[in-house]
Parts: structure tokens; C-alpha cells; sequence
């Protein structure tokens, strides 16, 4: 036996520096068996199984790779394996480096920890095999369907152990079965705050409901923009476009817009079809302006708005665009909003709350989550005016967001106390370990299951925590609350079914794994 009761015990892992836990050790020694799906709420450490394993490998000669898919991911993991793994030499690589300078490091070092576009890149430029990994470790391995960078990496590690790390894989089945098939797992192993051996380390966490009313500005704008869209809806219906019985939702709009693109790659080409795909975007822009306005807010939808204007004003702005722009019904809302000084109440409930919170407790942690940048930074401008309040934000590197290095900054900020807020979009969801969270609130609930469990898993890891949704009655924001809660309940079932069915889903590649 390489643990003991207490501590890990491996001629690797440092010696009385991670607490042994029976169900990670059960789930680390079936992945050595078998390739593995893990599944396993957020901060109950998928890290030290998969360091675990990794210790297994390495002793056994066999280098490991871990991917992330991001560059802040790649770091924390990076950070963890340094401070826990003896003789060891741990390689970080991300795209940013030369192919040349991630040659040399993926050769001189034990334990490669990267991203894995710049992998696969390498892969299919042959600049380097897998010959010498023994383990190759997916992180947030529910990502790994249709193009992305860890299928092209499975492809060429198909004589690799490996192993997927997830809170949540999603509760559509076929998803999932394709993740399976993708990177090659044979076996998924799930398990819950139920399960009598994770119940003990399980911190409770309290999810509040806190509703709002649309004030009568925001509702008037709203009902404006629904009588634009409902023009348009009966056009696309006119034209033999939609399906029958189906409400003008953005998931219709892309199932229409997918549809009329397939028949023009066929080669039919009629002023039908091209109409369409005018109709179809102009809805897609009018639903975007309901949403924000109904579960975002003035400044949100004032934002979006100049957007489109400036867009319709530009030479080559986009053909529906400068058509909505010029619809008298749009002028009327554009003139509304560019008039008003009022704000979602959302806005001021979540002051209220954050006050509140830190009130009660000086030493307390709040990440707020919202879905657009927009949002986010009239949060962070409202957030700082609260007394006490040291407001960081948090979001991609995309479109002039935070370098790597300025996100990791934000989180080290967070843990050592110099800010106590955090107000983040997606970015802040995925993985990262932000420990000691006293409460998380959901500026608005998101459809996905993902999302929302990798949202509320920002606290409760060290101590009970609070997860507070608000939510704008009689608008989308119910709708996505229904979703996500009915898609995280079929999610368990399916899972547990997958599992027993998986073995007639795998390719047989897969199943030739076995005797590996």
C-alpha cells in the first residue's frame, strides 16, 4: 500500500501534505485500470486524483501529460503538481511559445502541463509522438466534441492511458457518448454529495432564490421590441421557413438559419432563401435586445443598441441590421432607452445584498457572475461605491480583455484578501480553484447545467456557503432557471445509464484498450 490513513503515501507525492481520502483513492485506482470519465462536484479534489495517478506513471517510467483549456488552468495545475510531486520535472507549455522552444520542453521534463491547441498543432505537424506518455489527463474533458484541440490529441494517443476530469459532462446523453468515444474513455465513474463516501467532506451550500419586478420602462421598451419581432416571425412564417407550433425562440432562429445555409450549399438558390437569412438575423438581433433588456438592464441594452446603429451606419454594415435600424418601431425603443437613466433592479439588489454580506462579516468573499462584459463592468462601477468593497473583474483575453497574467493576478488578489469581490463572466467558472468563497450570486441564471454547477461550485469548499440567483420575474430568466434545474436532474440518471451501456458505444480502437 503506497497511502495510509492521514496521508498519502507514495515515493513521489510529498510526504504528509495531502490528506487521503478513500473515495479519491478508489477512483484513482480504477482509472489506472481502466480509461475513466471522472465526474465529481467542484472542489473535492479531481486535482489530487489525477495527481495521484500521475505519481503512479512517472514511478512506473512513463511520462504524463495534462491538458487545460486554459492558460490560467494550466498554471494552477501547474502550481499544485510543483508544490506536491518530488523529483519531478513539470514543463508548462501554451501556444504562445515557439513549436521549437515546446519541443524542447516536452523532451527535457517528466510532467508536460499545457493547453491543448498548441499540442494538437504540434501532433499534426509531427513535431513530436506520445510515445513516451504513459497518462494523458483531460481537464474539463466535457469540452472534448466536434473540433476542439482534445480530440485531435486523443486521435494520436490511442495507445495512451488516459483519463477525463469533469463536475458536470452535461445531461445530453449524446454528447457525452461522444466525449467517450473522442478521447477514448471506457468507463465513467460519478460521484455526488450523496454518496456516503464523499458526504463527509461535502460543506453544505444554500441556494436562495431572489426575485425582482421589471419596472415599467424596461417593460414598455420590451413590449416594443416583441411587436418588432412578431412582424418579422410572421414574415419567416410567410415565407414556409419556420416549424409549426414553435415560439420565435433563438434556438429556432439557428435551426432555421442552419436549414436555409444547407439548402444553399445544395445549390438552390432563390430569393426565399436569401430573404430568410435577412429575416432570420434581424430576429436573432431583436431576441438579443429583449434578453438584455429583461435579464441585464438599461446600460446592457443601451450598449448593444449603439452597437447596432453604428453598425447600420457603416458602409459595409451588415444588410438586416441597417433594416432594422431604420424600422420606426426600433427608432422608437433606441429613442426610449438612449433617453433613460434607470436601471435593472437587479442592480440594486445585488448592492443591497453584497452590503449586507459584508456587513455581517468584514472578512467575507463574494464572486458575482454575469453573462456579459457589459454588465460586467456597470457591476464592478456600482459594486465599488459600497463601503469596504475592493472590486476586482474578471474576464477573457479576447477582444482587449485580461492577459493571463492579469487574471491570475486578479485571483491571487481574491485569495490573499486585497479584494473581496469578484465580479466575473464565464472565465470565472471553469476550474479555477478559488478557495474560502462565502457566497456566489448569479446575476441571472444560464440555461446550461454546466455552467450553473461550475457556478455554484465557486463556494461551499472550505465552509458552508451561500449561492443567491437573481431573478426578473415573467422574463427569460425563468425560462433558464427550468432549464438548467431539468437538465441537471436527467443528468444523474443518464449518466449512471451511459455507464452501464458504454461498453456498446465504444469504437473498437477502445476496446482493443483494454488488454493496454
Amino acid at each position: 500500500m503506497w497511502f495510509s490513513m492521514g496521508c498519502i503515501s507514495h515515493p513521489k507525492i510529498t510526504p504528509d501534505a495531502v490528506e487521503e481520502r478513500k473515495y479519491q483513492m478508489t477512483l484513482a485506482k480504477n482509472c489506472l485500470n481502466t480509461n475513466t470519465l471522472i465526474v465529481l462536484p467542484t472542489g473535492l479534489g479531481k486535482t489530487i486524483i489525477a495527481l495521484y495517478i500521475t505519481a503512479v506513471v512517472l514511478q512506473e517510467g512513463r511520462k504524463v501529460l495534462m491538458m487545460a483549456p486554459t492558460k490560467p488552468l494550466v498554471e494552477q495545475h501547474a502550481s499544485v503538481f510543483q508544490n506536491l510531486l518530488m523529483n519531478t520535472e513539470i514543463g508548462v507549455m501554451n501556444g504562445l511559445m515557439s513549436a521549437e522552444k515546446r519541443k524542447g520542453i516536452l523532451e527535457a521534463n517528466d510532467l508536460i502541463v499545457s493547453t491543448p491547441q498548441c499540442i494538437a498543432n504540434d501532433l499534426e505537424n509531427g513535431r513530436y509522438g506520445m510515445e513516451d506518455f504513459g497518462l494523458v489527463i483531460y481537464d474539463e474533458a466535457h469540452r472534448g466534441t466536434g473540433n476542439y484541440a482534445y480530440v485531435t490529441v486523443a486521435e494520436h494517443c490511442k495507445k495512451n492511458r488516459s483519463v477525463g476530469l469533469t463536475a458536470s459532462p452535461g445531461g445530453d446523453i449524446k454528447k457525452v457518448e461522444e466525449v467517450c468515444r473522442n478521447l477514448r474513455f471506457m468507463r465513467i465513474d460519478v460521484r455526488t454529495e450523496n454518496d456516503p463516501d464523499v458526504a463527509p467532506y461535502i460543506h453544505d451550500t444554500y441556494v436562495k432564490r431572489i426575485e425582482v419586478n421589471m419596472p415599467k420602462e424596461l417593460l414598455d421598451i420590451v413590449d416594443i421590441l416583441k411587436k418588432l419581432l412578431d412582424h418579422y416571425f410572421i414574415e419567416l412564417t410567410n415565407l414556409r421557413l419556420t416549424k409549426e407550433n414553435w415560439p420565435p425562440s433563438t434556438t429556432h432562429m439557428l435551426m432555421i438559419g442552419e436549414s436555409v445555409q444547407k439548402r444553399l450549399r445544395r445549390g438552390e438558390r432563390s430569393a426565399t432563401l436569401y430573404r430568410g437569412l435577412t429575416v432570420q438575423s434581424i430576429c436573432i438581433k431583436i431576441l438579443h435586445a429583449i434578453n438584455l433588456a429583461e435579464t441585464q438592464g438599461m446600460s446592457s441594452l443601451r450598449s448593444y443598441m449603439t452597437k447596432l446603429n453604428e453598425d447600420a451606419l457603416a458602409q459595409k454594415g451588415n444588410k438586416g441590421g441597417k433594416e432594422l435600424a431604420a424600422r420606426k418601431e426600433y427608432l422608437d425603443a433606441w429613442n426610449m432607452v438612449s433617453g433613460s437613466r434607470i436601471e435593472h433592479p437587479k442592480v440594486s439588489k445585488l448592492m443591497s445584498l453584497v452590503s449586507h454580506i459584508l456587513n455581517s462579516d468584514p472578512t467575507s468573499k463574494v464572486m458575482v457572475f454575469t453573462q456579459y462584459r457589459d454588465t460586467c463592468d456597470v457591476l464592478v462601477e456600482k459594486l465599488s461605491c459600497i463601503e469596504g468593497a475592493s472590486v476586482g473583474k474578471l474576464i477573457g483575453q479576447s477582444n482587449g480583455g485580461l492577459r493571463q497574467k492579469e487574471q491570475i493576478g486578479i485571483l491571487e488578489e481574491f485569495r490573499s484578501g486585497v479584494r473581496n469581490i469578484i465580479v466575473a463572466t464565464s472565465v470565472g467558472e471553469e476550474g479555477l480553484d478559488i478557495a474560502s468563497t462565502n457566497a456566489v450570486i448569479f446575476y441571472e441564471p444560464v440555461p446550461s447545467e454546466i455552467r450553473t454547477i461550475q457556478r455554484r461550485g465557486r463556494t461551499g469548499r472550505k465552509s458552508d456557503g451561500e449561492v443567491f440567483v437573481l431573478i426578473a420575474k415573467g422574463t427569460m430568466d425563468e425560462v433558464f432557471e427550468y432549464s438548467s434545474m431539468k437538465k441537471e436532474d436527467q443528468m444523474r440518471s443518464r449518466l449512471e445509464k451511459l455507464n452501464r451501456e458504454l461498453s456498446l458505444s465504444i469504437d473498437d480502437d477502445q476496446r482493443k484498450l483494454r488488454d493496454f
